[in-house]
C-alpha cells in the first residue's frame, strides 16, 4: 500500500491553502438529523401520538417523526459551521422538553424495551395525499422488515462543499464537462473513498456494542449473554450497523459499486421497478386499504439502506432520483453514525470536526474507479469492524492484502492531518488537529472508544442495557430541563409549530383528486426515462 499522501491531494491542498481560495472552505454547509425515541419514565416506549405542540410532522422543517409516532427526528438548518448547527440542535432539544411532560428522549441507538409489533404506532401525517403516501410507505416497511428494526435511531450528517470550490478545482485541473457534472461526479468520488474508509468511523464512533434481548423477538443470533435482558459482543463497536440492525436480504447487491451518478440512479430506478415475489404475495392493498406503495424491491429510493447517499433537496412531489437527475448532487448524507449516549445531542462538536476533516479528505484525495471485488472487500471490512473492531490485532483487507485495523487507521490519520491543518488555517484555530489527536488516542487505546465506554458502563449497571440506558436518558433529560429555552427561542419554535399545523390544514383543504390516482401517478414516475432519458 502506498503510504504517502497522493499527488492529487497535495496539489488540491496547495490550491485551497491561499488567501483567495481558503475562504471557500467556509462556504460549504453542514446539518444534522438526530433520531430519538420518546419513552416514559420507566424506559418503555411512549405510544401516544406525536405531540401537537411540536407542530405538524408533515410540514415542520425542524421537528418531525421518522418511522413511528414515537420516533422523533430533529433536523437542523444547513449552516456554514457545524458548531452553529449543533447550537440549533440543542435549542430544538430544549424546546421539545418543554412539551414532553414526563416523557424522555432515549439516549441510545438501539431501542428501549418495545411493546408487541402490533402496538408500535406507525407515524401519521394527516389525510392529505402526500401525508398518506408517507404513512403507506411506513406500513410497507412494517410488512417487509418488522417494526422493531425501524425503531433504531442514528445521527445523519449532511455535508457539502461550496459550488465555487468545485468550480475552482475544475478550472485548475482543466476538467472537461459542465460545472454541475463535475460537482456531481466529484461527490460520487467522495462516496467511493467513503466506502473504502468508513470502517474507521465505526471503530472511532460506534456506540452500540449491546442491545436489549427482547429486541430480537426470538430471532436466531450469535451474540453473547451479558445479563437476563442484555446481549452483546465483547469487541463490537456498532451492532446497529451489523446484520442484526439494518438487515435486508432483499437489498443484497441491489446497488453494486458505482463509478458515476448515472450508474447509481439507474440501479435505484431498477430496484423501484423490479418486482419481488415475497412482496407481490403481500399485495399493495388489503380490504381496500393501501399496505405498501408497490411490490418492488424498493417502494421508493430512500428505502435503500445506504451508509452514505448523494442528495439534492427535492421539490414538492418530486422523487429523489428525479431531483438528482435534473439538478445533480448538492450534498452527501452520512448515515452510519451511532447516537453517542454520553453526549446530550448524540454527537459532539469534536466528533463533528473530525467528520469534516474526514469527508474533505475523501473529497480531495485520489479516488480510483471501483469494482465488485473492491465492493466486497469494503463490505467485509465494515462488517468486521462493527462486530469485532476492538479485537486486539484485528486484520482488515486493503487491495487484497491483510493490514491491521490499528496500522491502517493510524496511516489514514496521517493522510487526513494536512486536510485538518488546512481547515484549521481557514478557521484560525487547532480544532480539527485536536480532534485528530483524540482519534489517534482511540486507535492506540481501544478502551477510549465510545463502544468500550458503553461496555464499562454496562458492567457498572449489572450488565443491563435497559438499566444503563434508562439512567443515562434521565441524566440527559435533567440537563436539558435545567436549561429551558429563552422567551425568544420559545416564540420561534411555537411559531414554527403553529405555522406547520396551518400548512398541513391548507394542504388537506385544497388538494384535489383521490388518493388512488395520486399513488398511481407517483408510481408511474419510476421509469428508466427519469434517469436515462
Amino acid at each position: 500500500m502506498n503510504k504517502s499522501v497522493s499527488d492529487l491531494l497535495t496539489r488540491r491542498i496547495a490550491l485551497l491553502d491561499t488567501a483567495t481560495s481558503r475562504p471557500l472552505l467556509a462556504q460549504g454547509l453542514r446539518g444534522i438529523e438526530r433520531e430519538t425515541l420518546r419513552v416514559n419514565g420507566d424506559g418503555n416506549l411512549n405510544l401516544t401520538p406525536h405531540p401537537r405542540a411540536l407542530g405538524s410532522a408533515l410540514t415542520n422543517p425542524q421537528i418531525t417523526t421518522d418511522y413511528s409516532e414515537s420516533l422523533l427526528e430533529f433536523i437542523t438548518p444547513a449552516e456554514p459551521d457545524i458548531a452553529i448547527a449543533l447550537d440549533k440542535l440543542d435549542a430544538i432539544h430544549r424546546f421539545a422538553y418543554t412539551e414532553l411532560g414526563d416523557q424522555m428522549l432515549w439516549s441510545q441507538s438501539m431501542p428501549c424495551k418495545l411493546p408487541s409489533e402490533e402496538e408500535i404506532p406507525i407515524a401519521w401525517y394527516g389525510t392529505s395525499h402526500i401525508g398518506m403516501i408517507k404513512h403507506v410507505y411506513r406500513r410497507g416497511l412494517a410488512l417487509r422488515y418488522g417494526k422493531s428494526m425501524q425503531c433504531i435511531a442514528g445521527i445523519h450528517y449532511n455535508y457539502s462543499l461550496s459550488e465555487n470550490l468545485w468550480k475552482t478545482l475544475q478550472q485548475a485541473e482543466q476538467a472537461p464537462g459542465d460545472a454541475q457534472n463535475f460537482q456531481s461526479e466529484s461527490y460520487i468520488a467522495l462516496i467511493r473513498n467513503f466506502h473504502r474508509y468508513s470502517w474507521l468511523l465505526m471503530y472511532l464512533f460506534g456506540a452500540s456494542p449491546a442491545l436489549s434481548t427482547q429486541f430480537l423477538r426470538g430471532r436466531p443470533h450469535q451474540l453473547d449473554v451479558m445479563s437476563e435482558d442484555t446481549l452483546y459482543l465483547p469487541y463490537a463497536t456498532s451492532l446497529r450497523m451489523s446484520d442484526l440492525g439494518y438487515q435486508n436480504n432483499a437489498q443484497d447487491g441491489l446497488v453494486p459499486p458505482y463509478n458515476t451518478l448515472l450508474e447509481y440512479m439507474s440501479a435505484l430506478s431498477r430496484a423501484v421497478r423490479q418486482a419481488y415475489p415475497p412482496y407481490e404475495a403481500i399485495g399493495t392493498q388489503r380490504d381496500g386499504e393501501w399496505m405498501q406503495i408497490n411490490t418492488s424491491i424498493l417502494q421508493i429510493e430512500n428505502e435503500f439502506y445506504a451508509t452514505i447517499r448523494p442528495k439534492r433537496v427535492i421539490r414538492s412531489g418530486e422523487r429523489p432520483v428525479e431531483a438528482l437527475c435534473r439538478r445533480g448532487v448538492q450534498y452527501i448524507e452520512v448515515r452510519c453514525m451511532d447516537i453517542d449516549p454520553f453526549e446530550p445531542l448524540g454527537i459532539s462538536l469534536e466528533t463533528s470536526r473530525f467528520l469534516d476533516a474526514f469527508l474533505l479528505f475523501c473529497a480531495l484525495d485520489e479516488s480510483a474507479l471501483t469494482n465488485d471485488a473492491e465492493g466486497h472487500e469494503n463490505t467485509a471490512n465494515f462488517a468486521l469492524t462493527v462486530k469485532q473492531g476492538r479485537r486486539p490485532g484485528l486484520q482488515l483487507t486493503s487491495g487484497g492484502n491483510a493490514i491491521s485495523l490499528q496500522d491502517w487507521g493510524l496511516e489514514l490519520l496521517e493522510k487526513i492531518a494536512p486536510v485538518a491543518a488546512l481547515l484549521d488555517a481557514q478557521r484560525g484555530d487547532t480544532a480539527h488537529a485536536g480532534s485528530l489527536q483524540t482519534q489517534k488516542n482511540k486507535l492506540l487505546h481501544p478502551e477510549q472508544t465510545p463502544s468500550a465506554h458503553v461496555m464499562q458502563a454496562l458492567r457498572e449497571h449489572g450488565g443491563s442495557f435497559e438499566t444503563f440506558a434508562l439512567k443515562q436518558s434521565k441524566l440527559l433529560a435533567d440537563q436539558f430541563r435545567a436549561r429551558p429555552p429563552s422567551a425568544e427561542e420559545m416564540h420561534y419554535f411555537q411559531a414554527l409549530a403553529e405555522t406547520s399545523l396551518q400548512e398541513q390544514e391548507d394542504i388537506e383543504r385544497t388538494q384535489i383528486g383521490d388518493f388512488n390516482q395520486f399513488i398511481t401517478d407517483y408510481r408511474s414516475r419510476t421509469s428508466s426515462e427519469i434517469c436515462c432519458g
